[in-house]
This record gives C-alpha cells, sequence and structure tokens, in this order.
C-alpha cells in the first residue's frame, strides 16, 4: 500500500503563539481535506488583519477539533504529514496530547519536513493566510517540484 501525503498548514497568533487554524489537505485532490480553527479572543494586530478575516470556518473548541482530527487520521493505517514549517508541525503534534501523560490514539504517523526557499504561500495561495488554502498551495508546489 502506497502511503498517503498530506500536506500541513497551521495559522498561530504569532509566532509561538497559540494556534488559530490547522488544515491538512491530501495529496489526492479529490479526498477530503481536514480543516478546523480555534477561537482566538485576543489575536495580534496583524493576525486580527490578515488571518481571522479569511479563516472561512466557524472556530470549535479544542477538545472538538482534537475529536474530529482522530476521525479524520483513522482512515488513513500509516500518513505521511508534508510541512514547510517546524511550527505547523509543532501545533499539530500538540493537538495530539489530550491530557496529562494521555495522547490521541492515532495511526503511526510520519512527518516530512521539507526546507522550500523559493515556496511562497501568500504568493500561490487562493487565499493567503488561510490553512486549509496555504496547505493546498504547498500540495501544488511540491507535487510540481517532484514532476
Amino acid at each position: 500500500m502506497a502511503l498517503v501525503r498530506y500536506f500541513l498548514d497551521a495559522e498561530f497568533n504569532g509566532f509561538g503563539g497559540q494556534l488559530i487554524s490547522i488544515a491538512l489537505v491530501p495529496q489526492d485532490p479529490h479526498s477530503a481535506v481536514f480543516y478546523e480553527a480555534l477561537p482566538c479572543a485576543a489575536p495580534e494586530p496583524w493576525v486580527a488583519a490578515h488571518v481571522l478575516p479569511v479563516l472561512r470556518t466557524t472556530p470549535t473548541s479544542r477538545p472538538a477539533m482534537i475529536a474530529k482530527l482522530a476521525a479524520y487520521l483513522s482512515s488513513d493505517p500509516e500518513p505521511v504529514v508534508v510541512a514547510d514549517w517546524p511550527e505547523d508541525i509543532a501545533h499539530l503534534a500538540l493537538l495530539m496530547v489530550t491530557g496529562p501523560g494521555y495522547r490521541l490514539a492515532s495511526p503511526r504517523l510520519m512527518f516530512e519536513l521539507l526546507d522550500l526557499p523559493l515556496f511562497n504561500s501568500e504568493a500561490l495561495s487562493e487565499v493567503p493566510h488561510n490553512a486549509r488554502h496555504d496547505a493546498a498551495a504547498l500540495r501544488t508546489y511540491v507535487l510540481a517540484e517532484q514532476r
């Protein structure tokens, strides 16, 4: 069975800030996308101007987001998550911590961190700073580079 790659993007409240939205866009453009957002009560000014206006989804609670992530990942026995930024991976990994000493039950999960100095999500994304569209732009870029 071929490994399925999921392209990851996350938006957060400034560098090192709380997660606002996260997306996993599968390699197959016909497969379902995971895209969820959390409330952001005190956004940085840049985030308030550029990220929150383009969320295009209703924020949910962290427990609900975790449950949806578990359901999404459960359909693939060995997902490979591809990212271009380490903080995106960190936010996804932190979603898998469900409490002190507890973690999300998940399949084997692999991460691939790519160094893409020429990739510019703001220029290539249909909706810049929207995690779903930025992850789709990452997918398009990576797949085009690998042809």
